[in-house]
């Protein structure tokens, strides 16, 4: 499956949200996703904040992007990403 996007777990998990990256993904702590919905209601550099509190490591940062870089319209689903994190 090609795009980003959260999924939201069940309460009884110890992470209770996931990123999908493409084909790949990675358990978002609550203190991430809080974080993220704090920021995602700023406007400004939410790509650069997304980038650095989810992609903690080179691998991570360089599978958004080229996510991002598949997706074509990065605009677009950063504003979806947006979206779907205030839901969570």
């Amino acid at each position: 499956m090609n795009g980003i996007r959260f999924e939201r777990r069940g309460e009884g998990d110890y992470y209770k949200v996931i990123l999908h990256i493409g084909s790949i993904y990675v358990p978002i702590s609550d203190e991430d996703v809080e974080a993220l919905k704090k920021e995602s209601t700023v406007s400004g550099a939410f790509l650069d904040f997304f980038l650095d509190r989810i992609g903690y490591s080179s691998y991570l940062k360089d599978q958004l992007k080229a996510e991002l870089g598949r997706i074509g319209n990065s605009s677009e689903q950063l504003s979806l990403l947006r979206q779907s994190i205030q839901e969570l």
